[in-house]
């Protein structure tokens, strides 16, 4: 049987994939998210039940079950080594690598952001600004976006999270009232998307944009540069 279950109908149990409800074993809690160190090792020490809830197309972990008494040995052992110098070292010189890795790639795909914008020389500077302005919303780390995605390559990322952006900010799509259809929700978002791409083109051919312009006024609501 597969060690990995949806929540149950009570607080002490778990459903199966085949629907049946499991009641956790005695002796056994539930390890909540949030300490990926000590959730690995817990996992690793030996029986346990993984407890996950999907909800559309993400799955979010709800805990581990596993033995009380493993769970507090872990513990333990891990506020021990995170109490040494050796332990407060490491993290310090890993966050500064992550913030620099995390200022590297925000400049890498601002850049490629700045490449697919393309804008005729006349509009440079607004490039610069929505691409800072898309840059500072889709970067961020846990932000959730297409920016964060490693399957595709930084130049589709920065081409989606524009089309993103601009569908959120220059277009009625949260305010819409879309049917239920499937599909139908696909369809809206083809369409501004087109819409989008198509006042991208007029900015790429210099056209002049007065202040009833979509872009500018969602810019200019976002304060100076």
């Amino acid at each position: 049987m597969s060690n990995t279950f949806t929540p149950g109908p009570t607080p002490n149990t778990v459903r199966a994939a085949d629907g049946k409800v499991l009641t956790a074993p005695a002796g056994w809690v539930l390890l909540p998210p949030g300490d990926a160190a000590l959730t690995r090792r817990a996992k690793a020490a030996g029986d346990h039940w993984v407890v996950q809830e999907k909800k559309g197309r993400k799955v979010f972990s709800r805990g581990v079950w596993a033995p009380a008494a493993a769970i507090e040995r872990i513990r333990a052992e891990l506020e021990a080594e995170r109490s040494t110098e050796s332990f407060v070292k490491r993290k310090a010189a890993d966050a500064k690598r992550r913030e620099k890795a995390q200022e590297l790639y925000v400049g890498d795909f601002t850049a490629a952001v700045v490449n697919f914008l393309a804008f005729h020389p006349n509009h440079a500077e607004l490039a610069k600004r929505l691409a800072q302005v898309v840059a500072d919303h889709a970067t961020p780390v846990g932000s959730g976006t297409v920016a964060r995605t490693t399957r595709i390559p930084v130049e589709q990322r920065a081409e989606a999270a524009v089309i993103a952006w601009m569908r959120h900010q220059t277009t009625a799509y949260d305010s819409m009232r879309i049917a239920r259809l499937k599909g139908k929700r696909r369809e809206v978002r083809r369409m501004l998307a087109q819409r989008s791409k198509e006042l991208l083109a007029r900015y790429r051919r210099g056209e002049m944009h007065g202040e009833a312009c979509p872009l500018t006024q969602a810019l200019s609501m976002k304060g100076p540069a």
